[in-house]
């Protein structure tokens, strides 16, 4: 009787065994990534920062080009050198015929 009772006990045993293993084998690995990536954190942030930065002066480059059209084209063709424009003749209306 004792025999088949072990056997359970040592079953049961080494299913909680494996369970715990497991779970313990998962965390660690949890905590290992959980250290390579704090490690990498500030690289990472740092080349963020630097593609913000790219971005900033990108944007501040075309904004500068826009306002320069803008005030282009309100100061407007200079004038003097676009010559006199043709003015329209007064249309001819007929004679009356006697």
């Amino acid at each position: 009787m004792e025999s088949p009772l072990l056997a359970v006990l040592l079953l049961v045993g080494l299913v909680i065994g494996c369970a715990v293993g497991s779970a313990y084998a998962r965390a660690r690995r949890g905590w290992n990534d959980y250290q390579t990536v704090k490690k990498s954190v500030p690289g990472a942030r740092r080349g963020a920062w630097t593609l913000v930065r790219g971005l900033v002066v990108k944007a501040a480059v075309v904004a500068l080009l826009l306002f320069g059209a803008v005030a282009y084209a309100a100061v407007g063709a200079d004038e003097e050198t676009a010559g006199p424009t043709p003015s329209q003749s007064p249309p001819q209306s007929e004679r009356p015929h006697r």
